[in-house]
């Protein structure tokens, strides 16, 4: 049998290594996307976007940044 010689036993193992070469490449470049790649706005940005557009006063803008910043100094 062939497979019962020596000169199989190479190919076999560098069969494996371009397989997991093929899943690595295959798996890597579709690796799942971050959530600050999504565009998710912090509250912050939020706020300051509505402040820069006129939603808001400079009062309203002032206080709820503190509320903001008072909330991320506890956590």
């Amino acid at each position: 049998m062939m497979y019962n010689s020596n000169y199989f036993w190479g190919m076999d193992l560098i069969w494996w290594f371009v397989w997991i070469f093929f899943m690595f490449i295959i798996f890597g470049m579709y690796s799942p996307v971050h959530r600050s790649r999504l565009g998710q706005d912090s509250a912050l940005d939020l706020l300051q976007r509505r402040f820069a557009s006129g939603e808001m006063t400079k009062e309203d803008y002032s206080e709820r940044k503190q509320i903001l910043e008072n909330d991320l100094k506890k956590k």
